[in-house]
């Protein structure tokens, strides 16, 4: 593979839809964006609320006649202006913003879940093909350089054949709030059909899991058998999901992701058990890849550590600060957009999720519903 080159010229621009003051996600992408200094923000539809949007803007430095009351306004007067699109809204928006920017031309970095289903997902990776414009979907996690590590490491032979994934995404959140108090704006939504789509965990965070254990395994996911469950008071939707799966080349993986795990904060913790080795990741110690043989002592594979180099170049290259200091969350998303601003530049063997990744998570998530549904029969995905 080959590594990509440097970018060359000025920084890109880009404009935002969503993100604006209160949310979550939409200060993460500009802080990932701006940590390599590839791309400048030049415009936005930052809120619905128009006092909020304004507010957003004039906080952002926004030209005034390039902030925007709709996202529709914004594709119509930025179309050949902007390199790319960051599409940070509710679920329920994601495939009619992306679809849009697209068929104008503008390349687009989406929030997952990519759509609300998997016909929406097909629909937007082959416009993007047809096109020739880059469509990522930020799955945070596989930008962990020691993710990346164990992906190369399997792909090395390193575990030998893939038998076995044990994938867990647990979540307390749900647990944090009164619900004899209205519920704040982003887990409303979340619980809400028309805002979240016909799934609420699965898709918001099973997603990562689904993400994860392909990419670092190289394998598909072919079938499951999903139990989903709601236990937060007046949830609509799944909070709470054990989902047993067949891989290709016969592996078999279990996956179990909840957002009522009481006491959990955000436990991502992969276990992949191949027929020569195992190894094991967790995003509370996310600088850390455990690696375990049957006869042989436990290695401890450090992030940027010299040898890294050797074993995962983009390991290496995705590593950000010296060895021993934490790199997380904010750095991970920013090696997608770095890699994503590469892959606009030109460059090749560029390392980020895209369209196929984002469909195939929600297929997942379809497969998913439909076995819950029908008593947890096995569901092809």
């Amino acid at each position: 593979m080959k590594e990509p080159v440097e970018p060359k010229g000025g920084r890109l621009q880009y404009a935002m839809v969503g993100g604006g003051r209160g949310s979550f996600i939409g200060p993460v992408h500009r802080a990932a964006i701006r940590m390599d200094d590839l791309a400048d923000l030049v415009a936005g539809c930052f809120s619905r609320d128009a006092a909020a949007n304004a507010q957003t803007g004039a906080e952002l430095g926004i030209e005034s006649v390039r902030l925007y009351l709709d996202w529709q306004q914004l594709i119509a007067a930025e179309k050949g202006r902007i390199d790319f699109l960051a599409v940070c809204t509710p679920n329920d928006s994601h495939y009619p913003i992306a679809k849009a920017a697209l068929e104008a031309g503008i390349n687009v970095m989406c929030e997952k879940p990519l759509a609300i289903s998997a016909a929406e997902a097909w629909e937007l990776e082959r416009l993007a093909k047809r096109k020739r414009l880059l469509l990522g979907v930020p799955f945070t996690y596989s930008g962990y350089p020691m993710v990346k590590l164990a992906r190369d490491l399997v792909k090395r032979g390193e575990l030998g054949k893939i038998c076995k994934v044990v994938m867990e995404y647990q979540q307390g959140s749900f647990r944090k709030i009164d619900f004899s108090k209205p519920l704040d704006k982003r887990n409303a939504w979340k619980m809400d059909p028309r805002r979240s789509g016909p799934s609420c965990v699965v898709a918001d965070i099973g997603v990562h899991g689904a993400h994860l254990i392909e990419y670092v395994t190289g394998l598909e996911i072919k079938s499951l058998a999903a139990d989903l469950s709601s236990f937060a008071p007046g949830n609509k939707l799944d909070d709470d999901a054990s989902i047993l799966m067949r891989l290709s080349k016969g592996a078999k993986a279990v996956m179990v992701t909840s957002k009522i795990a009481t006491g959990e904060e955000n436990g991502i913790r992969v276990r992949v058990y191949g027929d020569k080795a195992s190894l094991v990741w967790k995003v509370e110690e996310g600088n850390y890849l455990h690696v375990k043989e049957a006869f042989g002592p436990e290695r401890i594979y450090k992030r940027n550590a010299p040898y890294i180099a050797g074993l995962s170049a983009v390991s290496k290259r995705c590593s950000r600060i010296p060895a021993g200091h934490h790199e997380g969350f904010i750095e991970a998303f920013a090696n997608h957009y770095r890699e994503f601003c590469a892959a606009l530049r030109g460059a090749k063997g560029c390392d980020f999720p895209q369209a196929r990744d984002g469909r195939r998570t929600i297929q997942f998530v379809d497969a998913a519903l439909e076995s819950s549904r029908s008593n947890a029969k096995w569901v092809r995905v």
